[in-house]
């Protein structure tokens, strides 16, 4: 068997492995716009494939369903019309059963293409790799969004009492990481899978910087509360203090007090603050009111990457001060897969790193997430720099 085609199964399996403990009502609910159902996902996924490779590259291919096009894209506008994002959830038509036999068609005819006596092209076998790549990206969201669903219900469901997801090893590092004053290189560099945003390899400036080495705790954030940092709006980016005012703001996403004891909901149900671990769920204007309050700032993403070799990241995505916006030199590739990240280069902060939700493999230090920066239901954490 080749690599990829183990990579593929692995991928694929996986996703629908973090379903096995579902009800099929839970594959239904949307409970805000930015989410998608587990439903959505596993279609989407299954789609990419089918529309990037099998359409094109193979001879006489039957689509499995013409309309599904149109249900399951999500925002290739050179695809075609598609389903508003808002009313994923009222996707219940096909049913859970149909996307599995959807998922196992198109299994089969990519199978066959690995499998296939005939040479394979790089082209193709890197669409695969992409559409891998991008499967292990929606794998991280269908946690997300299902925790998010899930928080919902005022029952505060368990997901799956014994989870326990994979955690990278963590280094036993504490105090801060120096970074002398030079030009460095940022951007992807060898031979192995990027995304397009991570080219072109380019030189940047940096001065000398210090990037603390552990990522800001749950004990550490409560301070930052209990001090009145969400009543305090010398602390905040204008936007965030309407933020701020506009939804209540007083804790991390998930926290709930009880009895003068804050709990977080997590896919394990409600569980006791842990105070030594990583604040999770916070948003990029709690991150830079956090680092106001402390008196340090966020690290751009050039000081994150050059530092992180000495760093201990992999627990929670983790906000930098950087705009997303394209390296020198960048191109957006033709087709479809040109809108893969380009047209998002606006009005939103990169993160770095990776978190517990992020698939194995699917991590490395030139790695460049996105979010606008009212966005807290990822797994999303805060690293001081000064």
């Amino acid at each position: 068997m080749s690599q990829l085609l183990e990579n593929y199964i692995i991928t694929r399996q996986l996703t629908e492995s973090y379903c096995h403990p579902l009800t099929t009502e839970d594959f239904i609910p949307q409970v805000e716009v930015f989410a998608s159902p587990p439903l959505w996902h596993l279609a989407h996924t299954t789609w990419f494939f089918e529309e990037m490779i099998l359409k094109p590259f193979v001879s006489n291919y039957c689509e499995f369903n013409p309309l599904f096009g149109f249900l399951f894209n999500s925002y290739y506008e050179s695809k075609g019309a598609r389903q508003p994002r808002h009313r994923r959830g009222a996707i219940t038509r096909p049913g859970v059963e149909e996307v599995y036999q959807y998922r196992m068609a198109v299994d089969i005819a990519i199978k066959k293409i690995l499998t296939s006596q005939n040479k394979v092209s790089n082209h193709v076998k890197n669409l695969i790799t992409l559409g891998i790549n991008h499967e292990q990206q929606h794998q991280e969201l269908l946690l997300t969004d299902l925790k998010l669903a899930l928080s919902y219900n005022p029952l505060l469901p368990t997901y799956n009492a014994n989870w326990c997801p994979q955690t990278p090893q963590e280094k036993q590092l504490t105090g801060w990481q120096n970074i002398d004053e030079g030009v460095f290189l940022i951007g992807y560099e060898g031979d192995g899978f990027y995304f397009d945003n991570e080219l072109n390899r380019h030189k940047t400036y940096i001065q000398n910087t210090q990037i603390r080495r552990n990522l800001v705790s749950n004990i550490e954030y409560l301070e930052f509360m209990s001090d009145g940092g969400y009543n305090n709006p010398h602390l905040w980016h204008s936007d965030g203090w309407d933020w701020v005012q506009q939804n209540r703001a007083n804790s991390p996403m998930y926290w709930q007090r009880s009895d003068d004891t804050w709990q977080e909901y997590t896919l394990k149900g409600l569980q006791p603050i842990e105070k030594n671990s990583p604040v999770s769920h916070i948003n990029y204007y709690e991150a830079s009111a956090f680092t106001s309050w402390c008196g340090y700032r966020l690290p751009t993403e050039f000081e994150w990457e050059v530092a992180s070799t000495q760093l201990n990241w992999g627990q929670r995505w983790e906000w930098t001060q950087s705009a997303y916006l394209p390296y020198p030199g960048f191109n957006i590739s033709d087709g479809a897969v040109g809108e893969y990240n380009g047209k998002f280069m606006i009005n939103q902060m990169v993160l770095r790193g990776a978190s517990i939700f992020t698939s194995p493999n699917h991590s490395r230090h030139t790695y460049r997430n996105f979010f606008h920066p009212q966005t807290q239901w990822q797994m999303t954490g805060i690293r001081l720099a000064r």
